[in-house]
């Protein structure tokens, strides 16, 4: 019997319990993070309604509006350059890409409120902004579906100790 085999028969943890243990508790270490994140914004955003004026003058409204959609290039860019090397990072940049173009179709219409522009930015909105952006979110959820992920059974089947032969 080798000496891996012994130490695993003796109930120490295996490399891969070690493993799954650890991504466990990373995930529920980011979802008290997230959980604390959100429940913190609720007061935020009532405070902003509250008191934000619906009426204010901005200064680097072009910088912004430039920079933000230069990102956003930047963003699309990475994709399809990922894409084309076939780089698995390409999930992070579609999903990445996806946001920013909801955020800009909101922007945009929001934004324009008010205005004879809303009608072609709601339009581009509709029409190219959140389609391409739920596009790459169904193709990011497709991709996702193809990695093996360890299911809920397989990783408590692992943290099971296997059974001592003198038991």
């Amino acid at each position: 019997m080798s000496d891996a085999q012994a130490s695993t028969q003796e109930g120490a943890v295996s490399p891969a319990a070690d493993l799954l243990e650890r991504i466990r508790r990373h995930r529920r270490h980011t979802l008290e993070l997230l959980t604390v994140c959100a429940l913190g914004l609720v007061p935020w955003t009532v405070l902003l309604a509250m008191t934000l004026p619906s009426v204010y003058e901005v200064r680097q409204w072009r910088v912004t509006w430039v920079g933000f959609d230069a990102l956003l290039m930047v963003a699309m860019a990475a994709t399809a350059l990922l894409g084309w090397l076939r780089h698995r990072a390409v999930i992070v940049s579609a999903t990445a890409t996806a946001v920013l173009l909801i955020c800009d179709a909101w922007f945009d219409v929001s934004l324009a409120f008010g205005t004879a522009g809303v009608w072609l930015s709601a339009v581009l909105a509709a029409c190219v902004e959140l389609p391409l952006a739920f596009y790459l979110i169904r193709r990011v959820m497709g991709m996702l579906s193809l990695a093996q992920w360890p299911t809920a059974k397989t990783a408590a089947d692992s943290n099971r100790q296997p059974a001592r032969p003198d038991a």
